[in-house]
Parts: structure tokens; sequence; C-alpha cells
């Protein structure tokens, strides 16, 4: 088994509830309150673990919320590496509003660090010198944009495979420097790198120039409910949404990430890590809040054996 590194360096404590109305002023009682580990590397290990592998999660934490979301990893069985920092863990939280289906999420920014915060992540990183590193998630305040380029580079010279998940500056940094095996920017995210709007020929285009320059291995552009399409050096591959009844759509991007990379980790052909991934996006959706995708619902979308 392909070992797997997941880096978070803006966790987060996920709080998801749900409510009839949402209203200004009045107090709006929450019920079905769950509380997760969050955060876009803690979110693909977690649904590696799912999906039957395993993955070390690294991040960042800090504070008393630093300690319960050690609790909540520890409770779902994920691997840790927490590395502790000064600042105090954010808190995300998410309303579903019951009378129209709408959801309400509420993202702080996460505590500043400092790079003697950041150092201990970067020798990690470092250290690890197979399989594979996931970088998912925003930079925190204070992180340095070229972060994410750095540990590219680092996790290429241990021969190691880098996987990114990020976007704005830090993204756009990664990808000037190169190196990377993955990259999965969402149709805004890619619009964004490019400078100008894309249609579906246009995001063709630009995620085949960014394999052309080495920049990266693998594009996988997700574009919501018009699918996805996966740009590699044997083409492009595309794929439609696959409907399901959508409950809520944190996660979604993780779970496309999770599943890809650990069917890819398993051997699998990329053609089928890629439907895979669209069916574990599809699965968080159907699934309340937080809760990310559920294994039977993943395999079952993918039409493939549990």
């Amino acid at each position: 088994m392909t070992s797997i590194l997941t880096i978070t360096l803006n966790p987060t404590i996920d709080v998801s509830g749900e409510t009839d109305t949402v209203r200004p002023t009045r107090k709006t009682r929450v019920t079905s309150l769950r509380h997760d580990p969050g955060g876009g590397g803690i979110n693909v290990a977690r649904v590696i673990g799912v999906l039957g592998g395993e993955a070390e999660a690294l991040y960042l934490a800090g504070g008393e919320m630093g300690d319960f979301l050690d609790r909540l990893l520890a409770e779902r069985g994920v691997r840790c590496h927490r590395i502790k920092m000064k600042g105090e863990t954010r808190v995300a939280f998410m309303v579903r509003e019951q009378s129209t289906g709408l959801e309400y999420r509420f993202i702080p920014d996460g505590p500043p660090i400092t790079e003697e915060d950041l150092q201990p992540c970067i020798e990690a990183v470092a250290g690890y010198g197979h399989g594979f590193v996931v970088a998912s998630g925003s930079l925190p305040p204070g992180a340095p944009e070229d972060t994410y380029a750095r540990m590219a580079k680092l996790t290429a010279q241990r021969g190691a495979r880098f996987v990114l998940d990020s976007s704005g500056p830090a993204l756009f940094r990664a990808l000037d420097a190169g190196g990377l095996f993955m990259v999965k920017p969402s149709q805004r995210e890619l619009e964004q790198y490019a400078g100008r709007k894309l249609d579906e020929d246009g995001l063709r285009h630009v995620a085949m120039e960014i394999v052309a320059r080495k920049q990266a291995e693998v594009v996988a552009v997700t574009m919501g409910p018009d699918g996805a399409l996966l740009a590699t050096s044997s083409g492009v591959l595309r794929e439609s949404a696959i409907h399901v009844r959508v409950r809520s759509a944190v996660g979604s991007g993780d779970s496309f990430v999770a599943a890809m990379v650990w069917s890819i980790s398993e051997g699998h052909s990329m053609e089928y890590a890629f439907r895979l991934g669209m069916a574990a996006g599809s699965a968080a959706a159907m699934t309340p809040g937080t809760e990310l995708c559920r294994r039977d619902d993943v395999f079952r979308l993918h039409g493939a054996p549990i």
C-alpha cells in the first residue's frame, strides 16, 4: 500500500446544523448539530479512511480548539501528526435552511502563523520520501504565498508525488513553479489563473497547456453541475455530473481528491480513479452538513464492486 500524507495548514472545527428559516436579528434555533474535524487535507484523510485506505494527517493546531480537533480525529480513527502553534484553531459554522434548501456558511480566516510555526511542517514534508503528499485548503494568514510551491519542490526531490487543491496566489505560485503530480482547480480557479473567462474548449486548452509545460502531470478541473474534465499527456477525459439529491455541497471537492489519490495509490487506472473521484464528490453532496461521503454510496455511484 502506497503511503499518503495530507497537509492542512488552516484546519477547522466544522459545526453544522439545520433550521427552518434564517432571519436577521431574531434567534435562530439550530437542530441536528454535529462537530467534525475539518480543513482540506483533514477531509481528504477522512475520506481515504472511509474508502478503506489510510492516510496520515499533518496539521497545524493551537489552543483549546486544537485539542478538540485532536479528539475528533481520534474518534474517527485518523492517524495524526499535529504540529502545535500559538493561535487558536478556527471554528467554521454551516446552517442549512430547511424551508429553501439553501446553505449559509461562515468561514473565519484562521489564526495568523509565523515562520516558526510553519518550519516544522516544511521539515516534515522534506523528510517524506515516498507515496503521495496531498496539500489541500487555504493558507493561513502570515504564510508565504510560495508555501505550497516550496513543499512541492521538496516532495519531488524526495521521489514522492505532490497533489494540490488550493486557490488564489498559493495555487498560482505552485503552478508557476511546476513539478506537481496533480492539481485540482475548479472552473473559477482555472479562469482566475488564466486571467479570463473560459468555455469548455478554453478549459481543455488551459489544462493541457499546464500539462505540456510540465507544471502538473494531471489537471482535474471540477465544473459543478457540468461535471469535470481530466487532462494528462494522453489527452482529456470528460465526465458528466452524477445527479443525486443534494443535501450539502460541503466537502465534495475534498472527497473527489481523496478518491482519486487513493485509487491511484492502489494501482488503478487514471480513468478509473477519475470516475471514482466523480462518484465520491457526488456521494458527499448526498450527506448532511460536514459528514462527507459514505463508502457504499461512492461505489454504488461508481458502479464498481464494494
